[in-house]
């Protein structure tokens, strides 16, 4: 008697008695027609700009509709269908595709219920073999940070290099329990609005990046600058088991004596660099010593920044005053013994 074929995978159904002598080789076909439905990978050029339709043949596991995994590329001419049986069944499809035209999976036959795939992305199709052969989507894909406006993202690990950039709003969304295990780069994240980013990791396995980061006001625009609207509250190591070749600073009062206390205007460059005056941060008039007056006399607590900028390290300043008052204490233990 003649053999059927099922409706999905088109497996060889053999009525009893049939195929005398040769059942094992149509078993190990089903087999093989099978194993290609569940896994089978096929990449398939669709280049050009004409409607292409996968084969597909009863019980035969070369045909291209058998493969589960389509990975369709070349270049595109021209906006392109690509028809898969109208029966029901899905597939995980790769737009490798080049070109700024799209691509439509549909059923043969009908073209109107297709779902277009985006390029570069990995899809599921679903043709439901019913309702004039619908195919439906489910997709993950890269998304562009602009889409992710709102829901959660409960206990993400996130575990290779992370890159924000140009993220214009990320707003009304969660990041719980987050662990971001790499380096993190935010870059002109403008806005991060309403959202909570709860019990978060920075830097378990790597040293997250900020370019300017601001606490309790808005970020400076400056690279490298942080700024707060509360105390800092830090201390430094300053442990004598960390310290060697420990001896008072020689001469302090002549060090001081080559210093200078001075009020000074901000050069109106510099204000504007850092975001005009606030009256906070930023302020016309200020107060302070020269960088390059201290480095005559104490250069370890002055830097000079990529840019060439130099900088000093206001709070080392207060070991100089330390000796000096003691310098001063001896001298006034000297007069009174004098008298």
């Amino acid at each position: 008697m003649a053999s059927t074929y099922s409706d999905r995978l088109k497996l060889e159904l053999m009525e009893t008695g049939a195929n005398a002598n040769t059942w094992g080789n149509n078993t190990n076909t089903n087999l093989e027609t099978l194993d290609a439905f569940s896994g089978g990978y096929l990449s398939k050029s669709v280049a050009g700009s004409a409607n292409v339709t996968l084969t597909t043949a009863n019980a035969d596991p070369t045909a291209e509709a058998s493969n589960k995994v389509l990975d369709l590329n070349g270049t595109l001419t021209g906006n392109i269908h690509v028809f898969l049986p109208a029966t029901e069944s899905n597939y995980l499809i790769y737009n490798n595709t080049s070109g700024a035209y799209s691509v439509t999976i549909a059923a043969t036959g009908h073209a109107a219920n297709g779902t277009a795939v985006s390029q570069g992305g990995w899809h599921w199709v679903y043709c439901d073999g019913a309702s004039n052969y619908n195919v439906t989507e489910a997709a993950f894909t890269t998304v562009n940070a602009s889409a992710l406006t709102e829901g959660t993202l409960a206990d993400a690990r996130l575990s290779a290099n992370v890159t924000l950039n140009n993220a214009s709003t990320i707003s009304a969304g969660t990041l719980a329990d987050a662990r971001l295990t790499a380096n993190v780069t935010l870059n002109n994240a403008s806005t991060i609005s309403t959202g909570t980013l709860d019990n978060a990791r920075l830097g378990t396995a790597g040293d997250p990046q900020f370019n300017s980061v601001g606490v309790g006001t808005a970020a400076s625009t400056t690279a490298g600058q942080i700024r707060a609207t509360d105390d800092i509250t830090a201390f430094y190591s300053s442990d004598v088991s960390l310290k060697e070749n420990i001896h008072n600073i020689e001469s302090p009062m002549d060090k001081v004596q080559q210093l200078n206390g001075v009020l000074f205007d901000w050069k109106q460059d510099w204000i504007d660099t850092n975001g005009g005056e606030d009256g906070y941060f930023i302020r016309k008039t200020d107060v302070g010593v020269i960088a390059q007056d201290v480095e005559k006399v104490l250069p370890e607590v002055v830097g000079t920044r990529p840019n060439g900028v130099k900088a000093v390290k206001y709070d080392r300043l207060c070991a100089l005053l330390i000796e000096c008052v003691k310098d001063l204490q001896t001298q006034v233990n000297d007069l009174k013994k004098g008298d």
